[in-house]
């Protein structure tokens, strides 16, 4: 990079800068596509996303950004939580409430990258164990620290130490 023009390398860098909060801009644009859609189901669930990204942008050390990194964690915890209250609705024989948060998660999901499959995790923590040369279930929190990173918005977390655990037994 250092052979750009200072043009150049500012036009780089604010290319850069747009890419890192595209979500941000993406659910707002979704936002009011909902509206015109009359889809109440999508517009409550992407307000809901926008309000958490605002106050994580507003957030104290937050600087009054959120790059997609952190969105997608965001719209992550999000899906998590929608997933446990459809199962605890479910368990309490409130099929309705259950079928109301799945199809919240369904519109975050749209907007999570593809999860990847079984053979491709199993591929993906092979090779972190490989790279690590973890031998035994001593070297679970090593595998570990480095494939939640890698695999983050990937795969949740629970898959991902179920498959290193699987692994390294």
């Amino acid at each position: 990079m250092t052979h750009l023009s200072p043009m150049a390398m500012a036009l780089y860098i604010l290319d850069n800068k747009i890419e890192n909060y595209m979500l941000f801009d993406q659910v707002s644009k979704d936002i009011i596509a909902a509206m015109k859609a009359h889809d109440k189901v999508a517009l409550e669930t992407l307000r809901n996303i926008k309000k958490v990204f605002l106050e994580a942008k507003t957030a104290p050390g937050a600087n009054d950004t959120l790059e997609d990194a952190d969105a997608l964690k965001l719209i992550q915890k999000l899906v998590k939580q929608g997933k446990d209250a459809a199962e605890i609705y479910s368990q309490q024989g409130r099929a309705d409430l259950a079928d109301a948060e799945l199809a919240q998660v369904k519109v975050m999901e749209t907007y999570l990258p593809k999860p990847l499959t079984d053979e491709e995790l199993t591929e993906a923590v092979k090779q972190i164990i490989a790279e690590t040369g973890a031998t035994s279930m001593k070297d679970m929190g090593k595998v570990m620290g480095i494939a939640s990173k890698a695999l983050s918005g990937k795969a949740e977390g629970r898959l991902i130490s179920a498959k290193v655990k699987e692994l390294l037994s």
